[in-house]
């Protein structure tokens, strides 16, 4: 199955920026599809960012032009970089892996593998 840790995670002031991972193991980053999504306090998990197979990239609405998703495949790591954060960006951001590409790739429940999740924070 694999496992995969994120990290990056902390505070930051709004208007700031944070480079989150997802490092992956027993699971090659570059041979499947890697999805970001986060859950705030009391919401449901949401569609962050995807990157699939064929290395095409994808990004809720609420981020476009905010994140960006780039990969170090010696390190096995997929990172998500975002821009000109607010408050309302504040959740646990959590990467997942899927072996085949599904086209409802914005559902949380279509992907399998999770990892444990990190905490962002924005605030002054």
């Amino acid at each position: 199955q694999g496992t995969l840790v994120e990290s990056g995670g902390g505070l930051v002031r709004p208007g700031g920026s944070v480079k989150l991972s997802c490092a992956a193991s027993g699971i090659g980053i570059s041979t499947g599809n890697i999805g970001w999504f986060r859950q705030a306090p009391g919401k449901d998990r949401e569609f962050v960012a995807a990157r699939r197979q064929n290395g095409a990239t994808y990004y809720a609405d609420s981020l476009k032009g905010r994140a960006a998703i780039s990969r170090d495949n010696a390190k096995n790591t997929l990172f998500l970089q975002m821009n000109n954060l607010r408050p309302e960006d504040t959740a646990v951001y959590y990467c997942a892996y899927r072996t085949n590409w599904n086209v409802q790739y914005y559902r949380a429940d279509v992907w399998s593998n999770w990892g444990q999740g990190t905490q962002l924070t924005v605030a002054t």
